[in-house]
């Protein structure tokens, strides 16, 4: 048996068609049961579904043979024991920094800036790396409120289409990372289960190159 780790939530709606695509289809809707553990039409297979913060630690300790989980996720997991095997490119989106639009164009003071963020150890190798001394103070959520009653002065989030910036009065700035949701394995279970884990890589592989192909084309035509 293969156990599959997926990430809840958008990652998931955007999983499953590709799942599809190579012949793996969940025998419950996710969506509505309440389900952790997900028997597939394939007996060799079964799925977990879990936050997408804890895909890469059910995968690194074992739990999880393979894992599917963003790029985000795996730049803030402490621990190794991981195979990054694929770029899925899904779920994609960019990992940024924000400030309010009054101060765009502001330089940064040489006192210790205030950055809000749920990416901690990004934030941190981000600001230490352009010498930029940076207090980071974890939030979970609600991101774009912290810079406007002055808890932050910047904000590292994930950032989409802006739609969410724009409405709260805020602007993306600098660009941290391009996220994709990716295709993790434990080392352990590379070595042992090399068989069967290959085909699934190779069909995993061919879909996405298609997919590009196709997305290619639709630009260009």
């Amino acid at each position: 048996m293969i156990t599959l780790a997926l990430s809840k939530g958008r990652i998931l709606k955007q999983t499953l068609p590709l799942l599809k695509e190579i012949g793996i289809e969940l025998l419950d809707d996710p969506f509505i049961s309440r389900k952790l553990i997900f028997s597939t039409n394939r007996n060799d297979i079964q799925c977990v579904v879990i936050r997408a913060t804890d895909v890469p630690t059910y995968v690194q300790f074992g739990a999880a043979d393979l894992g599917i989980v963003g790029k985000d996720g795996l730049m803030e997991h402490d621990g190794g024991g991981l195979c990054e095997l694929l770029d899925l490119q899904i779920s994609k989106c960019r990992l940024m920094t924000a400030v309010r639009v009054d101060d765009v164009g502001v330089p940064r003071d040489q006192k210790r800036i205030r950055v809000a963020s749920k990416y901690v150890k990004s934030a941190q190798a981000y600001y230490q790396a352009r010498g930029v001394q940076a207090e980071i103070i974890k939030l979970y959520g609600a991101m774009e409120l912290a810079p406007l009653v002055g808890l932050a002065d910047e904000i590292v989030d994930l950032v989409e289409t802006g739609s969410t910036l724009k409405a709260n009065n805020l602007v993306a700035q600098e660009l941290i990372a391009n996220i994709s949701c990716r295709l993790i394995a434990n080392a352990a279970a590379m070595r042992v289960k090399h068989q069967r884990i290959s085909p699934l890589l190779k069909s995993l592989e061919e879909v996405v190159a298609n997919n590009a192909k196709a997305d290619l084309l639709a630009i260009e035509g």
